[in-house]
């Protein structure tokens, strides 16, 4: 079991307080968005051993166990994160596998740069993820009701998106969706500049369900993809819940901290809420234009004191454990990987001593004993 030392990644959007509160370290100043735990190898996590990365490429077998490595390939196949935004991120979607293979072999037979700002695929896997909230969760997540949106763009009042909100009572509703936001995208930049500006003040005037736009347009002026969010689904997630975020399904974090857990990928198509490219034939491509509940997880307990939440996808599993009695222990050992990641009070995981925002890095099959007071995320595989 090896003790992880992780890098804090300084996005802009990144809140300047919510990981060092967790951490119980002082705030440099600067947004800290993001915890990456994993091997990732953008910024793999260190051991005594070596980067993560190390670790597994020396023997992937004794690591990950072998129906990991005959399902997933030699490596880790989910990064776990700590997130913390404090302004919105971008509005975006990722492709399902299928597409993901076909959109990076289109750009590497192209001869696009894998670093190249307008490449859209950096990877040929897809990014399902799940969001869990430890703290009050600001989000958008799928496509609201074609009705919904339309009396939520009429009752702004701006007379620029009468023909948005004419079009969102046309039949079918996945066309009126598509139809609606290839408008928006495409629309003339200064004219569209002028709408939010006007769609921005009647939100601040309105409150109540237009406030969180209001916000949106406060990070982002004059940005399509505040028009765009108005077509989603606003959600509050409350310590404990979570979303699982599926292919094509569009998405934005606003504001809160959480766990996250994703396939490991860096496959974002954007729709907006960002400075960097907008891809708008690839990503109507990509996007599922049907209109869907949020559909709010809550943990299924089992009578070990496991608290799963259940996603459709191998890559990764998330459960958490709430431990009350110091002085009973519970058996996690398990034949895949595992990353242990304590986020409030005091856990003990084999012979480590976990605070939150510490965690620790558990090969296949290696006896594995928690005990203490306090909350456990453990991140997974099913193999």
């Amino acid at each position: 079991m090896d003790r992880l030392d992780n890098t804090i990644r300084p996005y802009a959007w990144g809140s300047p307080t919510a990981i060092p509160h967790l951490l119980g370290t002082e705030p440099t100043g600067e947004p800290q968005a993001e915890m990456w735990m994993g091997a990732h190898p953008g910024a793999p996590s260190r051991t005594d051993r070596g980067t993560l990365v190390e670790v597994i490429d020396a023997d992937p077998e004794k690591e990950l166990g072998p129906a990991a490595v005959a399902k997933f390939g030699p490596r880790l196949p989910f990064l776990l994160k700590i997130l913390a935004a404090g302004a919105p991120l971008s509005l975006q979607v990722h492709p399902d596998l299928e597409q993901a293979r076909e959109g990076y072999g289109d750009e590497e037979r192209r001869g696009i740069p894998v670093d190249a700002p307008h490449r859209n695929y950096k990877d040929a896997n897809h990014k399902p993820e799940l969001i869990c909230a430890l703290t009050e969760f600001d989000g958008l997540c799928g496509f609201r009701d074609p009705l919904a949106a339309a009396g939520l763009l009429d009752d702004l009042g701006v007379d620029s998106l009468k023909p948005y909100v004419d079009l969102l009572h046309a039949h079918p509703e996945d066309a009126a969706l598509r139809e609606v936001l290839t408008a928006i995208l495409t629309a003339d930049p200064e004219e569209m500049s002028r709408t939010v500006a006007e769609a921005a003040t009647a939100c601040t005037r309105l409150g109540g369900a237009y406030a969180p736009y209001a916000d949106i347009a406060h990070h982002y002026p004059g940005d399509p993809g505040v028009i765009a969010a108005m077509l989603l689904n606003h959600v509050r997630l409350q310590p404990g819940e979570a979303l699982y975020l599926g292919a094509g399904v569009p998405h934005a974090y606003l504001n809160g901290l959480g766990v996250e857990i994703m396939a490991n990928s860096d496959n974002v198509l954007r729709c907006g809420l960002t400075p960097k490219h907008v891809d708008v034939p690839e990503l109507l491509r990509i996007v599922r234009f049907r209109p869907s509940d949020p559909g709010v997880l809550r943990p299924e307990a089992s009578p070990d004191g496991e608290e799963l939440y259940e996603t459709p996808i191998d890559e990764f599993r998330l459960s958490r454990y709430v431990l009350a009695e110091a002085g009973s222990a519970h058996d996690l050992t398990r034949a895949t990987p595992q990353i242990l990641l304590c986020t409030a009070g005091s856990v003990r995981a084999g012979e480590h001593d976990l605070t939150p925002g510490r965690s620790v890095f558990v090969p296949a099959g290696e006896k594995t004993e928690v005990s203490g007071t306090g909350t456990l995320f453990r991140a997974t595989v099913v193999a």
